[in-house]
């Protein structure tokens, strides 16, 4: 019988060596991609609407013959929302308020200060004008990524939200528009791929080119969003999913496979791992993950996942699961313990920390508040969730008196000399009195 995942034990003299091995990721470095999507780009910048038209055609199977069909008009969206059954537009309902509620918590305002001599000195917050949020489609619908992609760009005051959305064969899923509308999205498009990347970066005659994308997607989308960098801004380049749980043997075994599964079941790379003192403890949850697997509908993908990315490793103790935990920087970290606000403390890297038993990670993906768009592949060393700050930028004002001139100006004038900038120390000189 086949390995299911594998075990490992941080005592082991190459323990270190395995688990670099096992967090190893390289992004696919496929030339092909990287070719084809620089094409597509090239043709979206040069001949805009018509090469959109034409690789949504080709790639999406879409009968459309002109960009105003792929553009779903608000009522499409309202009819989408109330067609939803009423256990649906619930759920669908108190997933955005929750998300709303936490966001609005990070808004941030602007601030200034007056020093004795009259200096203003502060910080402008303002928001972006436009942005383009891009939900994946095809294998899947994502309702949540709309909630969780759209609802901190209007709480930031975004005025525009421009959504782009993939419906391979036409087919369009409900709950997918219901959020857009629930979400207050501006303008939906049923394009993707790195074209309608291209649509939102250089603008075409229907799609209005946007300020920042967020938003996950395949590895054409990936790619596109990294050669647009710096014309427009980017949230992350997102890599498999991935949770770590620290577990000191007190929850129920069969729900901690389950919270492995659940990640496990989004792809082949994804990565699940467990950290655990007690030996007995993870030859359950083994035993649990080979009696629910076959239960599963996406068995086959959790297998494949488990089996090449996945581990149970035993730790000394929890203090060294927490070490562990900080240089793995996982995307979601699951502290299943008795102790677990203490242990969270002792946590520096992770993207989202789910505290205690009932903290289910899934929970997070839908309806807890906080944004599910979270670094992966080691990121959170230096990397946060999205969030209503992503939306925001912030202007410095400086507003210097007569008198702080004076002080301000030697300082500029002795430094900028140092520097051998002539004109930087007469600009600042200039304004000296004599």
């Amino acid at each position: 019988m086949p390995m299911l995942i594998r075990k490992l034990n941080s005592t082991q003299a190459d323990f270190a060596e395995q688990l670099k091995t096992l967090l190893a990721y390289e992004a696919e470095d496929d030339t092909r991609i990287e070719n084809a999507v620089t094409e597509i780009l090239v043709d979206v910048k040069k001949r805009g609407d018509a090469a959109v038209l034409e690789y949504t055609q080709r790639f999406d199977r879409v009968p459309a013959h002109s960009m105003a069909q792929l553009e779903l008009p608000a009522s499409e969206l309202k009819a989408a929302f109330d067609g939803l059954s009423t256990e649906q537009r619930t759920a669908l309902e108190a997933a955005a308020a929750r998300v709303r509620s936490y966001h609005e918590k990070q808004k941030q305002d602007s601030w200034q200060y007056t020093e004795a001599d009259g200096t203003v000195l502060g910080q402008k917050i303002t928001p972006l004008d436009r942005v383009g949020i891009y939900v994946p489609g095809g294998k899947a619908a994502y309702p949540s990524s709309v909630l969780m992609n759209a609802m901190p760009a209007k709480v930031a005051g975004v005025q525009e939200i421009i959504m782009v959305v993939p419906t391979p064969d036409g087919v369009k899923n409900p709950l997918v528009l219901a959020a857009a509308h629930i979400a207050g999205v501006t303008r939906v498009f049923t394009i993707g791929g790195a074209q309608a990347v291209g649509a939102l970066a250089y603008g075409t005659a229907t799609v209005p080119p946007v300020d920042k994308i967020v938003g996950p997607g395949n590895a054409y989308v990936a790619a596109a969003k990294r050669r647009v960098f710096g014309l427009v801004g980017i949230d992350m380049i997102a890599g498999p999913s991935e949770i770590l749980i620290i577990c000191d043997a007190h929850t129920n075994p069969d729900w901690i496979a389950m919270d492995l599964f659940s990640q496990a079941e989004h792809d082949e790379m994804a990565q699940a791992i467990l950290l655990c003192p007690d030996v007995a403890f993870i030859e359950a949850v083994e035993a649990s993950i080979a009696k629910q697997l076959p239960t599963m509908p996406r068995a086959e993908t959790i297998r494949t996942s488990l089996a090449d990315r996945g581990a149970l490793i035993q730790v000394r103790d929890l203090d060294e699961a927490c070490e562990i935990a900080n240089n793995i920087a996982a995307e979601h970290l699951e502290i299943s313990t008795q102790n677990a606000t203490e242990l969270a403390a002792k946590i520096r890297h992770a993207g989202a920390m789910f505290l205690g038993p009932y903290s289910s990670e899934s929970l997070g993906d839908y309806c807890a508040g906080p944004n599910h768009v979270l670094p992966t592949m080691r990121t959170a060393r230096f990397s946060s969730p999205l969030g209503v700050y992503d939306f925001q930028k912030r202007s410095s004002i400086i507003h210097v008196s007569p008198a702080g001139a004076q002080t301000l100006g030697k300082v500029a004038a002795t430094l900028a000399y140092g520097e051998g900038l002539q004109a930087h120390a007469q600009s600042a000189e200039w304004r000296l009195k004599n």
